[in-house]
């Protein structure tokens, strides 16, 4: 795995052999960070990593020039593993946080551009983020909650949805505040 673009473009992201994230493809990636920066300037965006696992989402943000990013991860081998490459590469402004995403979404107080969300897919309680999300008015004005699922959920029918993307099998539902 590979970061894609950015100043850290090409720059390996290599878990240990055992490690269980399932992280989000290249081709994914692409589709959804050209979708991004046409429509926010990276480097202003404060930014929401729910269930960072390798941390990859995390790292193309900082690439782009992402300053403002926090990471949130509850294996604690995972969580070592996200600090460690954000120190080799001397990764800016990135924070790594071992925590529950629900519980942390319980606590958390402040407000992002972005909040990125990819669950593990069998995970219970994928369908009720995006109300948990906006329930704690997480996500700032003109901002977006974007939930990578597989094609067996469908969020057309929820109040904050706007769109879905599809790259492969990889599904991001895009929600905004009302």
């Amino acid at each position: 795995m590979r970061i894609i673009g950015g100043y850290l473009k090409g720059k390996n992201i290599l878990p240990p052999a055992n490690y269980a994230a399932r992280p989000t493809t290249d081709f994914a990636k692409e589709g959804l960070f050209n979708i991004l920066i046409n429509e926010y300037d990276i480097e202003e965006l404060t930014i929401l990593d729910l269930f960072s696992g390798t941390g990859s989402i995390s790292f193309e943000f900082a690439s782009r020039g992402c300053k403002d990013i926090i990471s949130i991860e509850m294996n604690p081998a995972h969580t070592k593993f996200i600090k460690q490459v954000a120190s080799t590469y001397k990764v800016k402004g990135m924070q790594v946080i071992r925590h529950n995403v629900f519980d942390f979404l319980e606590i958390c107080t402040k407000k992002f551009d972005i909040i990125f969300a990819d669950p593990p897919y069998a995970i219970e309680g994928l369908d009720t983020i995006p109300d948990k999300v906006f329930a704690k008015e997480l996500v700032n004005e003109n901002g977006y909650l974007i939930l990578e699922h597989p094609g067996t959920f469908n969020f057309e029918e929820h109040p904050n949805f706007v769109k879905e993307k599809k790259y492969g099998n990889v599904h991001f539902s895009f929600f905004e505040p009302k």
